[in-house]
C-alpha cells in the first residue's frame, strides 16, 4: 500500500519571530501545560498558523500541517484537557521518574532539578475534545477540497506513563487499581478524539510516540530492570493500548505512528540504536498503516535492516533528510538510501524493488520544532523550507 504523501513531514516547524516573542511569558518548562493562554498569545498562533499554511501551499510543501504553533511542544494541550488529569509543573528529578529514564537523566545533566508532567487523579473522561479548536484553525486555513490533503499530529497514550515512576502515573485517590484500567479509559478518550476530529473533516493522524525508541536503549531497559519492571510486559501494554485506540476508528481515516529519540534544543537526542529490537512487533502487532521512521544518521538510528519485518499492506516513510543539522543533503544520496531501504523490503518479501518502493516515502526525520525553542544547531527558517523543497524534488524524481 502506497503511503498518502511520497514527499511528507513531521508536523512541527520553526517558529516564526513574532510567535517566539509573543509566548516568552509562557516559556519557562514548568509551563508546558499551562492552560492559561492569553488572547493575544492566542492571536498570534492564529497569524502564524495562516502565514505558515500560505508558504506551505505556495512551496507545494505536502502534507499540510500547522506547524504546531498552537503547542509549547509537540505533546502539550492534550492531557491536562482529558477529566482526570491534573498537571504537577515541578516534580523532582530524579525521584518522581523511572530510574536512568534518557529523557530526566539527560535533562539532570544540564541542570535541571525538576520536570512537568501530567498525572492521573480522577476517572479519565472525554467531556470535551482537547485538540478540535487546533484542527479547526488549520482546516479554515484551507479550501475544503484540500482539507485531505492536511495533516494532524497528537501525542502517544503511554507519554506520560512511560517517563514517571512506576505506580505513580495514576493516585490512589483516581480510583484505578492498576494500569491496565488506567490505559482502558485513557484508550477510550483518544478514540473519540479521533471521531471527533474525523467528523470535523480530518482524515490523516499521525501519532508521536517518540519513547517506543526507548525499548531498543540498554540505559532504559536496565533502569526498568532495576525499578522491577518487566520490559517486554509495558511494550506490550504500550501496543495494545495503541490498537485499542484504534480499533473504532473511520476507515478512511489514515493514522501513522512516528517514532525518533528525542529532538530538543541544540540538536539533542535522549537514546541511540536500532530498531531491531522493537521492529517486529512495531509493525506487525500495531494497527498503524504508515510508520515515520527517523534514518538520517546511522549510529543514532541504525540501517535498514528491520525493514525486512514489514509486512505488505503497510508503509514506512524514510526520515533521510535531518532536522538537526543545517548541511543540505545530497539529492543523489537520498535517492540511493531509498533504493537501499526498497532493496530490504523486496528481498524480505519476496517482490521486485519497483515493488518494494511503492511502499516508501521520504521526509526529515523529526519535526523542525518539536518545543517553542528547540531547533537543530544552525538551523534557519530559509535552511528548513530548503529542506522541505528538498524532499518535494527528490519524491518528484523518484516516485513521479
Amino acid at each position: 500500500m502506497a503511503p498518502p504523501f511520497r514527499a511528507d513531514h513531521i508536523g512541527s516547524l520553526l517558529r516564526p519571530q513574532s510567535l517566539l516573542e509573543a509566548r516568552s511569558s509562557l516559556s519557562s518548562p514548568s509551563q508546558m501545560y499551562s492552560l492559561d493562554i492569553p488572547q493575544s498569545v492566542k492571536d498570534a498562533e492564529l497569524h502564524a498558523i495562516r502565514e505558515v499554511v500560505k508558504t506551505q501551499l505556495e512551496k507545494g510543501v505536502r502534507p499540510i500541517t500547522d506547524g504546531e504553533y498552537a503547542r509549547h511542544i509537540y505533546y502539550g494541550g492534550f492531557f491536562e484537557k482529558l477529566s482526570g488529569f491534573e498537571a504537577k509543573p515541578d516534580l523532582p528529578i530524579p525521584d518522581a521518574f523511572r530510574t536512568d529514564f534518557p529523557t530526566t537523566t539527560g535533562l539532570a545533566k544540564m541542570g535541571a532539578t525538576t520536570r512537568a508532567a501530567v498525572v492521573c487523579t480522577g476517572k479519565i473522561e472525554y467531556k470535551e475534545s482537547p485538540y478540535l479548536p487546533e484542527w479547526l484553525e488549520l482546516r479554515d486555513c484551507l479550501p475544503r477540497d484540500l482539507w485531505r490533503e492536511a495533516k494532524f499530529t497528537i501525542p502517544a497514550p503511554n507519554y506520560q506513563h512511560i517517563q514517571l515512576k512506576p505506580g505513580t502515573a495514576w493516585t490512589k485517590e483516581s480510583g484505578y487499581t492498576s494500569d491496565q484500567e488506567y490505559f482502558d479509559d485513557l484508550a477510550k478518550c483518544y478514540a473519540a478524539e479521533l471521531q471527533t476530529l474525523y467528523d470535523a473533516g480530518l482524515r490523516n493522524i499521525q501519532v508521536d510516540d517518540p519513547h517506543l525508541t526507548y525499548f531498543c536503549s540498554s540505559q532504559f531497559v536496565e533502569g526498568c530492570k532495576k525499578d522491577g519492571t518487566d520490559v517486554d510486559a509495558l511494550l506490550d501494554l504500550y501496543t495494545r493500548t495503541h490498537n485499542q485506540l484504534l480499533a473504532s476508528k473511520p476507515a478512511d481515516l489514515h493514522a501513522g505512528m512516528h517514532l525518533c529519540r528525542g529532538n530538543m534544543s541544540g540538536s539533542t537526542h535522549w537514546v541511540s540504536g536500532s530498531y531491531e529490537k522493537i521492529a517486529y512487533k512495531l509493525f506487525n502487532e500495531t494497527g498503524y498503516q504508515t510508520y515515520y521512521l527517523e534514518f538520517d544518521d546511522v549510529e543514532r538510528a541504525g540501517g535498514f535492516e528491520p525493514l525486512r519485518f514489514l509486512p505488505k499492506g503497510k508503509n514506512v516513510v524514510l526520515g533521510l533528510v535531518s532536522t538537526k543539522t543545517a548541511e543540505l543533503e545530497d539529492p543523489a544520496v537520498l535517492k540511493e538510501k531509498i533504493s537501499a531501504a526498497a532493496a530490504v523490503i523486496a528481498a524480505a518479501q519476496g517482490i521486485s524493488r519497483d515493488e518494494a518502493m511503492d511502499c516508501l516515502a521520504i521526509s526529515p526525520q523529526c519535526g523542525f520544532s518539536s518545543s517553542s525553542l528547540a531547533g537543530g544547531k544552525g538551523m534557519t527558517m530559509e535552511r528548513m523550507w530548503e529542506k522541505l523543497e528538498l524532499v518535494r524534488d527528490v519524491a518528484k524524481e523518484v516516485w513521479g
